[in-house]
């Protein structure tokens, strides 16, 4: 029996290590960009203004890159696409740091956000192929590891800054090491070119597709509410902290550092817990944990429950998207890629429109009030795992 069971047990565990080196991979590529923008901005010269503008290339390339993903993984499989897509990510991270004007920034940057997103969907369709080959969830942990990858770029982007080299030799560097990284691991990924290719054709009217559709709605919508969750303490929790907490300067960032820290802590044990209780139960309890920690910094806007909040908030979003992802790419009705690239487009919308409404409800009446929609949106997770059809 052990020597039967020891083959499997082999392939299954080298595949999720090499599934997990490219999560790693892919986010320490997106955290070296993050942790050099202000460089960046100051060699081209650019002020806030025209910073946002700027930096609004990178969602408009992911989402045209949105319907192309999903439709090349059915045609030549998602292995395929990973490998290109992470090489492609790589060298627009190069052109991000060449860069001389504001034209070839937002080329680069259209070209990095459609390479990124190719990455995300076909990363996440090798992890549901790694995650079926286990008796237990393991999706989470996959993007556990991309956040740790982001801790990690931005460590290194950090001693770039302090020994003073520029980006483009910086992301020279990243690019080396994801280069090493295909070449490792490339070989133990899940090949499903054959799987792809011998598909059948998708001969269904639109009117059915949009049919098949319908089942996936339900997780984009929770995805979608809880990324505007996440993108508001990406972009609002060090101005909050700023503005309503009142904090020194020195610890404006502590709320979003301790979000970003249970984040991704978060994720490194949601799959034991799914497994425990269900995916139901889960996104219920990450909707609780959401709204809880919101209003808790709304209510009680002092230094220490506020980080105290944000750390709920962290734990109550580090396990959504994964757990939806990992739901989408089991659709009975399409393929993994295609579902995951239907799902991504619904939750990525919310990470989008999330902060300008933020900052438009924060116009309207003040910062703290935009926090308690924040804190609906975690509601809504609870109400829509409630009345969706989840294991």
């Amino acid at each position: 029996m052990d020597t039967t069971l020891k083959p499997m047990t082999i392939h299954r565990t080298v595949l999720r290590i090499a599934v997990g080196a490219m999560f790693f991979m892919a986010g320490l590529s997106f955290a070296s960009w993050a942790s050099r923008i202000a460089t960046i901005q100051q060699k081209l010269g650019l002020s806030d203004a025209a910073l946002g503008a700027v930096l609004f290339a990178l969602p408009v390339g992911l989402m045209l890159s949105l319907p192309f993903s999903g439709w090349v993984i059915t045609k030549v499989g998602s292995k395929r696409v990973l490998l290109s897509a992470t090489i492609a990510y790589g060298i627009a991270l190069l052109g991000l740091g060449l860069a001389q004007n504001t034209l070839q920034l937002i080329i680069c940057l259209a070209c990095y956000g459609f390479a990124g997103n190719a990455v995300n969907i076909s990363v996440n369709t090798q992890a549901v192929a790694a995650e079926g080959l286990h008796d237990k969830p393991i999706m989470a942990s996959f993007h556990g590891l991309w956040s740790l990858a982001g801790f990690t770029g931005a460590g290194i982007g950090t001693f770039m800054i302090g020994r003073r080299v520029d980006p483009f030799h910086h992301f020279i560097i990243i690019l080396a090491i994801l280069l090493l990284g295909i070449i490792i691991v490339s070989r133990y990924l899940y090949d499903d070119h054959d799987t792809a290719k011998n598909a059948p054709a998708n001969t269904a009217s639109l009117q059915d597709r949009l049919r098949l559709m319908v089942p996936l709605l339900a997780l984009g919508s929770i995805a979608f509410c809880s990324m505007i969750c996440e993108g508001a303490m990406f972009d609002w929790s060090v101005i909050y902290f700023k503005k309503v907490v009142l904090a020194p300067i020195a610890l404006q960032g502590a709320g979003f550092t301790a979000f970003m820290f249970t984040m991704a802590s978060g994720r490194f044990v949601a799959d034991f817990f799914t497994h425990r209780f269900g995916l139901k139960r889960t996104l219920q309890i990450s909707g609780c944990l959401t709204t809880t920690g919101l209003l808790i910094a709304v209510v009680f806007p002092y230094l220490y429950t506020a980080i105290g909040g944000l750390m709920m908030v962290g734990v109550g979003v580090s396990s959504v998207v994964p757990m939806v992802y990992s739901a989408a790419g089991k659709s009975k009705t399409m393929s993994a890629g295609v579902a995951l690239a239907a799902v991504s487009t619904i939750g990525f919308v919310g990470f989008l429109v999330g902060p300008p409404l933020i900052g438009f409800i924060a116009g309207l009446a003040t910062l703290r009030a935009s926090f308690i929609f924040i804190a609906l949106m975690g509601v809504s997770v609870v109400l829509l795992s409630s009345r969706v059809k989840l294991s």
